[in-house]
């Protein structure tokens, strides 16, 4: 079995999907991150770029392609790819390129299983509304012969599904690590939960959030604003890795009303 997570940057990996990876790369699940940038117009250490002491882009970049793949390995990923588009403009990207980027990474994995971004985007963040849109389409388009990548064969996926924190999962967030917000066109953004009804499926990552906390810190460039998190108690660091919510966009195996407790539920 393999499921393939595809977000925007790295560190969405381990903050943001770092307990299921962790837990299914343990079940011998095969478990690939393809990540759409490199970090490369992030902060470093919480300096802006163009302060003194941020190293710019290029270096940024390298520095966090290698902290993505230190903290892959910790998860137990082994199958990390980088689409290498620049950060905080994947909203502008020419759409067929970025789909088919994505497109020929899902037909040379392919899972059955793909996890991604909400359209809300978390708290807003135009790259993770768009790596959400440009991952939908391709799933779509991933199994039509008609779409060309250059030889690979079409693939369909069984079951797609968005990332739906609800509100209790952003205050453990917010209370431990930190208030996520963005500003885009003059408008402050910020965490929109999901109602607790619209989680279809919510898996239990307790046993590895030990994992998750040693895989977030491989950030190092991104935590040190996150200085909080190592005050936390072991409950504490439990209740904010340990539980991770999906919303099932689509499925070609199962179906219904009851909450899932497995996104393999239908294919095993």
């Amino acid at each position: 079995m393999k499921l393939m997570a595809v977000l925007a940057h790295p560190d969405d990996e381990s903050f943001g999907v770092g307990g299921t990876l962790a837990k299914y790369a343990a079940e011998g699940v095969e478990v690939s991150v393809v990540t759409a940038t490199r970090g490369d117009r992030g902060r470093f250490r919480g300096h802006r770029s163009g302060d003194a002491e941020h190293p710019g882009a290029e270096a940024l970049a390298q520095i966090r392609e290698a902290e993505l793949r230190a903290a892959s390995a910790v998860l137990g990923v082994h199958d990390v790819r980088v689409l290498g588009f620049h950060d905080q403009e994947l909203d502008g990207v020419e759409p067929r390129e970025a789909v088919g980027r994505i497109v020929r990474e899902l037909r040379s994995i392919r899972p059955e299983v793909v996890v991604t971004f909400g359209p809300d985007g978390a708290y807003g963040h135009p790259d993770h509304i768009a790596i959400s849109q440009l991952t939908t389409a391709a799933t779509v388009v991933a199994a039509d012969a008609r779409f060309p990548t250059g030889g690979t064969a079409p693939h369909s996926v069984s079951k797609l599904y968005y990332i739906a924190w609800p509100q209790s999962a952003w205050t453990a967030y917010e209370s431990a690590v930190n208030r996520l917000s963005c500003r885009v066109d003059g408008v402050e953004r910020h965490a929109n939960p999901w109602p607790d009804w619209a989680v279809t499926t919510r898996v239990d990552a307790r046993c590895v959030w030990a994992t998750v906390w040693k895989a977030v810190c491989c950030h190092e460039s991104q935590v040190a604003g996150y200085g909080r998190a190592k005050e936390l108690t072991p409950e504490q660091h439990q209740e904010l890795w340990g539980a991770q919510s999906f919303y099932r966009v689509f499925s070609a195996v199962n179906g219904g009303r009851d909450r899932e407790t497995d996104l393999f539920e239908g294919i095993r």
